[in-house]
């Protein structure tokens, strides 16, 4: 069935296009329930633990971790996602150019120790962000292009701290009758793309069919949240 997107491919100036024209249907305006559900396992006993949003848009999870006292860095494509973030939550913020990414923007709010870059998710790296406690990755693994998935992957691993915990939301659907975004991600895939390197845990199922994604020609919609942590021997 992954054959079905896998020549499938979203240029980064059409996700620009979406948040110009407040075509972002994926964003969620409340905390998504299934980070609060699970960030007990997530954290582990852990404060002030440094989570990675990738493709982080203007997830109003990202202030909700901040105000637990945990340090938020994102990375999104388009500066009105990140300026909307910090205005929506009225606070107040600095600007400043990436030197090793050209192009590049740093937002951040000193106060919440919440950092969010504006560039391409490949040009960043742990020699720009260091490296994480946790990742949640809602709407991220999903939204990429099928055809970069193992760079992904390759990618995300070297961004996760030995101690690391990853939260990955993914989607179940049929392939033949929506093309993506956000894309199929099978189970076999998540243990294609980490299990090599990681211990994987399903920790939750959940049926996600909405009016919204029925108007995709989908009869069924499953939500699936991944707890994945690095194996004992990964960075040595």
């Amino acid at each position: 069935m992954l054959d079905q997107q896998a020549e499938r491919v979203m240029a980064l100036s059409e996700w620009e296009n979406r948040w110009q024209e407040n075509r972002i249907g994926f964003h969620q305006p409340a905390l998504h329930t299934m980070l609060k559900t699970h960030l007990d396992k997530v954290l582990s006993g852990r404060t002030g633990v440094r989570f990675f949003f990738p493709l982080c848009g203007k997830a109003v999870d990202m202030k909700w971790l901040a105000d637990l006292g945990h340090t938020v860095v994102g990375v999104e494509i388009s500066e009105k996602a990140v300026r909307q973030f910090f205005e929506e939550n009225n606070m107040t913020f600095t600007e400043e150019l990436v030197p090793s990414i050209p192009g590049a923007k740093l937002f951040k709010n000193l106060e919440k120790n919440i950092s969010l870059y504006q560039c391409d998710l490949f040009s960043f790296s742990s020699s720009v962000g260091g490296q994480f406690g946790a990742i949640w990755d809602r709407g991220s693994l999903v939204a990429i292009n099928p055809k970069d998935r193992e760079r992904y992957a390759a990618l995300i691993m070297s961004l996760m701290a030995s101690d690391c915990r990853y939260l990955l939301d993914t989607l179940l659907y049929n392939p033949e009758f929506y093309k993506g975004p956000p894309f199929f991600v099978p189970d076999e895939q998540v243990q294609d793309l980490f299990g090599s390197s990681c211990d994987l845990e399903l920790l939750q199922s959940t049926d996600a069919l909405t009016d919204r994604t029925r108007t995709w020609g989908l009869a069924s919609l499953t939500e699936n949240v991944h707890l994945i942590t690095l194996k004992e021997n990964f960075h040595s």
